[in-house]
């Protein structure tokens, strides 16, 4: 077993990416375990190598934590894994990967979770569309591959997928296709009802008219008929009409049932056994692109037992979820309290510039109307109470 990568984390300085920083955190004035990404809009890199794992006949289990403290506008959060000699002082994009597990959010679109596999040198992201959490808190995410190729996806110690790599990824084609050359067979008898053949139409069905005069009219008392012609009651609609006739429907007792194409042994399918079998993992890398900085990565974990992943779930996230969230939304409040506070003061603010405002034109009005006057000789205007109605 491959215990946590925490070479990724043992210097308390700040560790160098290629265009951003990646820090260890600080919590109440002691060193904690974490990496946290900063500034804004930057590339950050960087890997740790770590004991060798192969997952063959093994399962092999990834297990990190995320924080977006951030209010992350476009950026990852995904860790890699890495066989081979990686030049951990050129490690990027281009470098070569295993699998790529984690969250990429960008706006309001894309808040996916990657779960990307290499096969034969060629990877293969799943074809679920998978998603990630997109709030400030801590959020563990655990992907489980098995010697069967079967894998579970967990977020915060419960699943939420699973199936197997010969389904989810297209890395092999698929065991059995349709038969593209099938056709229906000329006798195939797809029809679940027929008119009942027994069915006969009652005599003098057809001679049922579909309007009858209203049995209910009455003649108006000043109808004429000599004035106003014979009168005749109104039609309506005849109860007992029904309509075309029609046979009854009944169940066709040859009915096959909905013919579909059949599904045959696709003969490009050449199984291999080792699918699930990775290449030994050596290194463990953050590679990410970020708008918005603020992420914390902890915990990562690397081993052959879901049992231990999960106890470490408990042991770590699980002890501090609520006290998390309890602290999340009291700064949550005294942020709103601040932004209200300084939206009451910027509306004072700008209160107390439109009065400044006014009385300094009331003074101009004032000054404008005094020179006119004088100007006309008129001073007997010129008092003080006539100006300041102005």
């Amino acid at each position: 077993m491959v215990g946590k990568a925490d070479g990724l984390y043992r210097t308390g300085r700040r560790v160098k990416a290629k265009q951003g920083h990646l820090s260890i955190q600080q919590e109440n004035g002691q060193l904690i375990q974490m990496i946290k990404t900063y500034p804004d809009a930057r590339h950050f890199a960087i890997s740790a190598k770590i004991p060798e794992f192969s997952n063959k006949n093994r399962t092999l289990v990834v297990q990190y934590s995320i924080k977006f403290e951030q209010d992350i506008e476009c950026g990852g959060g995904y860790i890699k894994l890495m066989s081979g000699y990686v030049n951990q002082k050129k490690f990027g994009g281009d470098t070569p990967y295993s699998l790529m597990f984690g969250p990429d959010i960008c706006g309001t679109q894309t808040k996916k979770l990657h779960l990307i596999l290499s096969y034969q040198g060629q990877n293969y992201p799943i074809k679920k569309d998978l998603q990630c959490e997109t709030d400030k808190l801590t959020h563990v995410y655990t992907f489980i591959l098995r010697p069967d190729a079967s894998y579970s996806l967990l977020v915060d110690n419960r699943e939420r997928e699973s199936g197997s790599m010969y389904t989810d990824w297209d890395i092999l084609p698929p065991r059995r296709i349709k038969d593209v050359n099938a056709k229906k067979p000329k006798d195939w008898d797809d029809r679940e009802y027929i008119d009942d053949p027994n069915d006969v139409k009652p005599e003098g069905y057809d001679s049922i008219p579909a309007e009858i005069p209203d049995p209910k009219a009455k003649k108006p008392d000043t109808w004429d008929d000599d004035e106003d012609s014979i009168w005749r009651p109104p039609k309506v609609p005849n109860p007992a009409y029904k309509g075309p006739w029609k046979r009854k429907r009944i169940k066709n007792p040859n009915y096959k049932g909905k013919w579909k194409i059949p599904w045959i042994d696709n003969p490009e399918f050449e199984d291999d056994p080792d699918l699930y079998v990775l290449k030994p993992i050596k290194y463990v890398g953050i590679e990410i692109w970020q708008v918005k900085a603020g992420s914390v990565f902890d915990n990562i974990l690397i081993c052959d037992d879901p049992a231990y992943a999960k106890q470490v779930v408990e042991e770590t996230w699980a002890k501090n979820k609520e006290a998390e969230k309890e602290a999340f939304e009291e700064a949550e409040k005294v942020r709103r309290a601040k932004e209200e506070e300084e939206a009451q003061r910027a509306r004072e603010e700008g209160e107390r510039r439109r009065r400044d405002r006014g009385h300094d034109r009331r003074s101009r009005d004032r000054e404008r109307y005094r020179e006119k006057y004088r100007r006309r000789d008129h001073r007997d205007y010129l008092d003080d109470d006539y100006h300041d109605e102005l």
